[in-house]
This record gives structure tokens, C-alpha cells and sequence, in this order.
């Protein structure tokens, strides 16, 4: 990998389908206010609780007390914050439900995250937190000033990009930077393996908000 990031490294080698999910017309629409959110947003509050589990998950797997800070505090803020309260606004906003049957795509993301949950295995914990995040990243920032005025679109864009989203989001991508250095070949192809699943999975979600 030579100087580059092992979190680069695993984007890079995610492509096209890495690009295809932050420049992904539904995301553009998100970030014009164009973006029919009622179906999309009905099927991502279904991750709610395996996104939850998986925290408490890396909270519980991680190698140090330093790793476990972080995730605790956004596990805090995933349950009991602004996230949860704009779930329950839009989706009375938009005449959506919170007990929509998941979509095969939503089912399969939803399996993974509990796939690594249930192995216990930190590295791929992180991996997965970190390809859903920066995927967000990715699209949320490319978002112009003024945003949409409708709260949904706006609020949602907020919430994937920031200051404090950012530095998660840095985090995320440390954690992979620092224990990727110590893997060896079979390793590393593992944790590609999962970082392409996740990717992949992010951009077939967009496909079906998009359909």
C-alpha cells in the first residue's frame, strides 16, 4: 500500500461502485430537494436497531478503551437524539410508516451488519460502520449552499455532514488505518471483501429508492 491509508486503500479498490454510490442520482436528489424520501426513508429506519446493535457491538469488541469512547458516544446519539426524532417527524410528514416490510436490498445490508455483530470480530465491525458513514459523507457533502427549505431533505443532509459527522466519520477511518498496517494478505482480502459487500449493498439501496 505504500503511503497510502488502508481506508483509501479499501475505497480504491471499491470503485466504480464507490463513486456510483456519493454521485448517485437519488443522493443528488436528496441534496436538491427533488428526492421522493417517503419509501426510502420508510426502508432505512428499518437499520435503526441492527445500526444500534452494531454500535453496542464495537463498543463491546473494541481493542481499547480509547476505540470504545467514541462509538458509546454516538450510540448515545443514534438512540436518543436528533437522528431518532427526524425518523418519526418525516416520516409523519411524509405519510410513511415505521413497520415497513423491509425490501430484499434492506434485508440483505440489515444481514450483514448482523453477520459481523454476531462474530464479534472489531476489524469488520468497523469496516461495515465505516462504509455506511463515509458513503453519507460522501453525498451529504456534496450538497451546495442555501439547501433545500423542506426539513426533510434539509435536515437529513445535516445530520450526514458537519463538523461532528465529519470527525466520526475520521474516526471510523482510523480505526481501519490503524490496524490495517498489521494484517496479513489473507486478512486484508477479508476485510476488502467485506468494505466491496457494504459498498455495493449502499449503491443497490439507492437503485431501490430510486425505482
Amino acid at each position: 500500500m505504500s503511503e497510502q491509508s488502508f481506508s483509501e486503500w479499501l475505497k480504491e479498490r471499491s470503485e466504480p461502485e464507490w463513486t456510483a454510490v456519493v454521485t448517485h442520482p437519488f443522493a443528488t436528489a436528496i441534496t436538491t430537494g427533488q428526492a421522493g424520501m417517503r419509501h426510502y426513508l420508510e426502508q432505512d429506519f428499518q437499520f435503526v436497531d441492527s445500526f444500534t446493535a452494531l454500535l453496542g457491538a464495537a463498543v463491546a469488541s473494541a481493542d481499547s478503551f480509547e476505540a470504545r469512547v467514541p462509538y458509546g458516544r454516538f450510540l448515545g446519539q443514534t438512540a436518543t437524539t436528533e437522528k431518532k426524532t427526524y425518523f418519526h417527524r418525516a416520516l409523519a410528514e411524509l405519510g410513511g410508516r415505521t413497520d415497513a416490510p423491509p425490501e430484499p436490498v434492506t434485508a440483505a445490508f440489515k444481514g450483514l451488519m448482523d453477520e459481523v455483530r454476531t462474530a464479534q470480530d472489531y476489524l469488520l465491525i468497523a469496516t461495515v460502520l465505516c462504509v455506511a458513514e463515509w458513503c453519507y459523507l460522501g453525498w451529504a457533502s456534496r450538497a451546495v449552499e442555501p439547501l433545500p427549505e423542506r426539513f426533510v431533505h434539509r435536515e437529513w443532509i445535516e445530520l450526514h455532514d458537519g463538523e461532528e459527522f465529519r470527525a466520526w466519520v475520521g474516526f471510523l477511518r482510523g480505526e481501519l488505518d490503524r490496524l490495517g498496517p498489521g494484517l496479513d494478505e489473507e486478512r486484508r482480502q477479508e476485510v476488502l471483501g467485506v468494505f466491496r459487500r457494504a459498498v455495493e449493498l449502499e449503491r443497490a439501496f439507492f437503485d431501490m429508492a430510486a425505482g
